[in-house]
C-alpha cells in the first residue's frame, strides 16, 4: 500500500503558537489551566493533559483565584479579562494575531456603529469560541449568522458591517455577501452596506491544497477532530472531489474502512491536526496486513 501525509496539512501558526507556550508554561510549573480545549483535537488534548494541562469551563474560571490561566489561538471576549483581573489571574494570552487582529478592528467598527445607528454582522459558527470572542467585542450586541436564512435578523434599513470568523469558507462567505448586497441594493441602500475579507489566508489556501491533494489517491483518510470547524469544511471538500474519503479521529476507525493492498493512501488534516497523529495513522497503514 502506498501511503502518504500531506505535507501542508497540521496546525496552523495560531494553534503552533498556543501549544508552544502551554509547553513551555508546563515544563516551568507542571501545571497549567487551559480556558476551553486548546484545539479542536482530543488526541492532542489528551496528550497535554498528560503533561499537566488542565482544560476548565467558564464557570471554573470565574471561581479561580492566583492562578495561571491559558488563553488559546482562538481569543477571549473582553469580560474574560475583567474577570482576571478581578480574580489575579495571569493569562498566558495565546490569541492568534490573526484573530486579535479581527477583535481589535471589530470593537472599532462597533463604537462607529454606536454613533450612527449601525449594526455588525459576524459570519460564523453559532457558539463556536471565536466567534464568542468577536460577539463580545460588541457588547453581545452583534448579529451572527450562520446562513443566508440568518439574514432576516438584518434589518436592511440601517448601516451594516459584516466581519467573517476567520476560519469560514470563502465561498460561502461569498455567498453571504452577494445576498447582503442584493437586499441593500433593491431597498436603494447599497451605500450603507461594507463587508471585510477577514478569513484566515492560511484556512483559504488549504480550500485549494485539500483537493489537489485529494484528487491523487485511491483512498483519503482525512484526520481531524469532530469539534473541528475547519476540518468538517476541509473534509467535505476531499469528499467532493474524492468520494472515497474517510473521516477520522481515532486509530481505531481505520479498521472500518475497507482497504486493499494496492490502494493509494493520501493521510491530511485539518489546521488543528497534530501531525504526529498523521504519522501515527500513516504507520499503522504500512504495517497493515492482507
Amino acid at each position: 500500500m502506498q501511503v502518504t501525509i500531506d505535507k501542508d496539512s497540521g496546525f496552523c501558526f495560531g494553534v503552533v503558537h498556543a501549544i508552544e507556550a502551554a509547553e513551555k508554561a508546563l515544563r516551568e510549573e507542571g501545571h497549567l489551566f487551559c480556558l476551553g480545549d486548546i484545539v479542536h483535537n482530543n488526541e492532542e488534548v489528551r496528550r497535554l493533559e498528560n503533561k499537566g494541562l488542565q482544560i476548565i469551563n467558564e464557570d471554573e474560571f470565574n471561581r479561580l483565584n492566583d492562578s495561571r490561566v491559558l488563553i488559546r489561538a482562538h481569543g477571549e471576549p473582553p469580560k474574560t479579562y475583567a474577570v482576571a483581573a478581578r480574580n489575579r489571574i495571569e493569562l498566558i494570552d495565546a490569541t492568534c494575531q490573526v484573530v486579535l487582529k479581527l477583535q481589535r478592528d471589530i470593537a472599532a467598527s462597533y463604537l462607529q456603529m454606536k454613533r450612527i445607528g449601525g449594526q455588525i454582522v459576524i459570519y460564523g459558527k453559532k457558539g463556536h469560541a471565536e466567534v464568542v470572542g468577536l460577539l463580545g467585542q460588541t457588547n453581545q450586541e452583534g448579529i451572527v449568522v450562520s446562513s443566508i436564512g440568518d439574514l432576516d435578523q438584518v434589518d436592511f434599513t440601517r448601516t451594516s458591517v459584516l466581519y467573517s470568523q476567520t476560519t469560514q469558507s470563502v465561498e460561502e462567505y461569498g455567498k453571504i455577501i452577494a445576498e447582503m448586497r442584493r437586499r441593500y441594493r433593491n431597498g436603494g441602500g447599497e451605500a450603507l452596506f461594507e463587508c471585510h475579507d477577514t478569513i484566515c489566508r492560511r484556512v483559504a489556501n488549504r480550500a485549494r491544497q485539500i483537493q489537489e491533494f485529494a484528487v491523487q489517491y485511491d483512498k483519503v483518510i482525512f484526520v481531524s477532530g469532530e469539534k473541528s470547524s475547519n476540518g468538517l469544511y476541509l473534509f467535505d471538500l476531499c469528499r467532493r472531489i474524492n468520494p472515497q474519503s474517510w473521516f477520522v479521529s481515532r486509530l481505531q476507525q481505520l479498521d472500518d474502512i475497507p482497504f486493499a493492498p494496492d490502494d493509494s493512501v493520501g493521510i491530511c488534516g485539518a489546521t488543528s491536526t497534530p501531525m504526529w497523529l498523521m504519522q501515527e495513522v500513516a504507520d499503522v497503514l504500512r504495517s497493515k496486513q492482507f
